[in-house]
């Protein structure tokens, strides 16, 4: 006979929160490290903004941040719709990434490329796929050898998705020159409209013209389709400040 179940209930504390290029869900890429321009910070909060607990961390190069998806409702279902299967066919939660999880948490691998140690302790990040604000309950260094397997299935996403192209407006252009992050701002930008953040069900409309717009940093990004024949751009339009 099995025994019981354990209905003990646990109770996660933050370890602090994560500052990143991404205000808003909207344009976060689906998987860590298809931006490798964003950059973020991860902020300790007290007692753990204390050195000795992250010492050695410095000597990897990549570390497993588990967190909350404390956008996410609380509700969850057993069945949810995967963006990478056109968000038409279901499968079970489990066999998602989906953010809509029973008890919310995520797991993302982010790229270390500095510890801040000025006021607190703070850890520079690359190639992050969180939203500011997002509460970080626990770091993990990466062992490539232990948990890397390139053999390994991947379901319905064997692999990378394919990119879109990305066009700049030249009035687009011409307002990222007088910024002194241009250059990562604009790969930034490319990085993220690669990965085509509409919602799929957009994606297939070959005729419309309707006006996107992402966050990043501090700017919204106007972009729209373009159609030539078969080939589908996302044009930047204008770069604009956040609004308040």
């Amino acid at each position: 006979m099995d025994d019981a179940p354990n209905s003990e209930h646990f109770t996660l504390t933050p370890i602090g929160h994560v500052v990143s290029d991404y205000p808003d869900k909207f344009g976060i890429p689906r998987q860590p490290g298809l931006a490798p321009a964003a950059n973020a910070r991860l902020v300790l909060t007290a007692p753990y903004n204390d050195l000795l607990a992250v010492r050695g961390l410095e000597d990897f190069s990549h570390l497993w941040l588990s967190f909350i998806f404390h956008q996410s409702p609380e509700r969850w279902s057993p069945l949810v719709r995967p963006p990478r299967l056109g968000g038409n066919k279901k499968v079970g939660v489990f066999a998602s990434r989906s953010t809509h999880r029973p008890n919310r948490l995520g797991l993302s691998l982010v790229r270390l490329v500095g510890i801040d140690s000025q006021h607190g302790v703070a850890l520079q990040l690359q190639g992050c796929d969180l939203v500011s604000g997002t509460p970080v309950v626990d770091i993990k260094p990466y062992l490539p050898w232990a948990e890397s397997h390139p053999n390994a299935q991947a379901g319905f996403a064997p692999e990378a998705p394919s990119l879109m192209e990305v066009a700049f407006h030249p009035s687009a252009l011409d307002t990222l020159a007088l910024r002194q992050d241009s250059a990562t701002l604009l790969a930034l930008i490319e990085q993220v409209l690669s990965q085509d953040p509409r919602p799929a069900y957009q994606q297939k409309d070959k005729v419309s013209e309707r006006l996107y717009g992402v966050r990043l940093r501090d700017v919204d990004v106007k972009f729209r389709q373009r159609q030539k024949g078969e080939a589908t751009t996302l044009e930047v339009m204008a770069i604009e400040p956040c609004a308040e």
